[in-house]
């Protein structure tokens, strides 16, 4: 169906959002992270930061706290970020009239829903430009983290709460389309997010998962600043489509027609990058930059980013200096919205206290344009995308990527 078709019932401004979402590419600032003020959520409930915050506030990506000596006691945390970090209730739960688990014991094995968000203006249906999921096995002390391509064509199913009738269309869209609240006049986020977890139940095969969080990739930026910058490994040169070397944006040539002035360009090799160059760099995602493997390539680096993060916010740089620290917990506590169905995050915090960066294993699902008339519609993973899937929700994934080290992404 055309889109006048289908989104006749919804506001221009999530019409607009999906023109977006269906392009080719969304553009240099549809790409996260960037700037703009958060989008307004709702449902907005109280808020804790656990004892293990150091892993939820760098890999919020990842939503774990690696345990370890805390240099500040449990209940002077707890007093000290309430109110930090938002818990919503993010799979519609509540809404739902579930029952939401109360006990504290956390087994495994867990899957953990991270969304990346770039949240411009708070009258913009939020498109999920970074989809990630953290498997953790049964012990829950390793985990496989895996990425799912935004331009993925998926199919959304209905959505009632957002009078949405289901379409057939890129991954990213679903956020956006679930967010439309007939009785609020700002996009709803969790929302969305609840039709985005639904779509990527049906990919995967996943049929609950265990906890999730939108994070505000804007804020990730404050986070890097705060731990004094971080050093990561690029694995290819790459020139800024949006930067210049001292950080500014570049200009666009008259009439919107690509850009003016010099590339900020980030080397192959090991490099300790600010805030503004790390978040740069990982939106790269275009051939002419020297990403080849277009958006395939950007998950990489970004996975890359996830592990430097975790590993500086883990360096005594860090942990031994309280005052750092503050800085890096306040700034991620307010990137972070989470849900734990029923547990605190505290309590995941405490679960997987034996989750270290280095038994994260970041994996590489392959996948291939789809084109139709000639015209390019998206993407679609390979067969042994859905191999995958299947030893996921078989318990045997350690056995299935033992047999397939070509899907591991080496992170140096």
């Amino acid at each position: 169906m055309s889109e006048g078709g289908k989104g006749a019932g919804r506001s221009g401004r999530q019409t607009v959002a999906v023109r977006e979402a269906r392009s080719e590419g969304a553009g240099p600032d549809g790409d996260w992270p960037g700037g703009g003020r958060p989008i307004r959520e709702g449902r907005r409930k109280k808020s804790v930061v656990p004892r293990w915050a150091r892993l939820c506030t760098i890999f919020g990506v990842v939503l774990m706290v690696l345990s370890g000596g805390s240099l500040l006691g449990f209940e002077a945390i707890v007093a000290r970020y309430e109110g930090a970090v938002t818990q919503e209730d993010l799979f519609g739960d509540a809404a739902s009239g579930s029952v939401q688990e109360k006990k504290s014991d956390i087994k495994g094995p867990l899957n953990i829903l991270l969304v990346g968000i770039d949240p411009r203006q708070p009258t913009t249906p939020p498109l999920a430009d970074s989809i990630m999921v953290l498997h953790v096995n049964a012990s829950l002390d390793s985990a496989y983290l895996f990425s799912l391509p935004r331009d993925l064509v998926v199919e959304i199913p209905p959505f009632k709460k957002a009078n949405f009738p289901g379409e057939t269309t890129k991954l990213n869209a679903a956020m956006s389309f679930g967010s439309h609240n007939p009785k609020k006049e700002l996009p709803d986020a969790a929302q969305g997010f609840e039709l985005l977890s639904l779509t990527v139940s049906k990919v995967t095969g996943i049929k609950r998962f265990d906890a999730g969080a939108i994070i505000n990739f804007s804020g990730f930026q404050k986070i890097v600043d705060a731990m004094g910058g971080v050093t990561m490994y690029i694995d290819q040169d790459v020139r800024s489509e949006h930067r210049q070397p001292n950080g500014k944006p570049r200009t666009l040539k008259p009439g919107g027609g690509g850009y003016l002035g010099p590339q900020a360009t980030y080397k192959k090799g090991t490099h300790h990058l600010k805030g503004w160059q790390a978040l740069d760099y990982v939106r790269q995602r275009y051939p002419k930059n020297g990403v080849t493997d277009g958006d395939y390539g950007r998950q990489r680096h970004q996975q890359q980013f996830v592990r430097a993060m975790a590993d500086q916010a883990l360096s005594k740089d860090v942990v031994t200096n309280p005052i750092k620290l503050d800085k890096v917990l306040t700034a991620a506590g307010k990137s972070l919205i989470f849900s734990g169905r029923g547990h605190k995050l505290i309590e995941f915090g405490f679960a997987l206290r034996n989750l270290r960066s280095d038994s994260i294993q970041m994996i590489k699902l392959p996948g291939h344009g789809v084109f139709e008339g000639g015209k390019y519609k998206g993407e679609a993973f390979k067969p042994i995308a859905e191999d995958f899937f299947a030893a996921l929700r078989e318990g045997t994934v350690d056995t299935f990527v033992m047999s397939h080290p070509e899907l591991l992404n080496k992170v140096k």
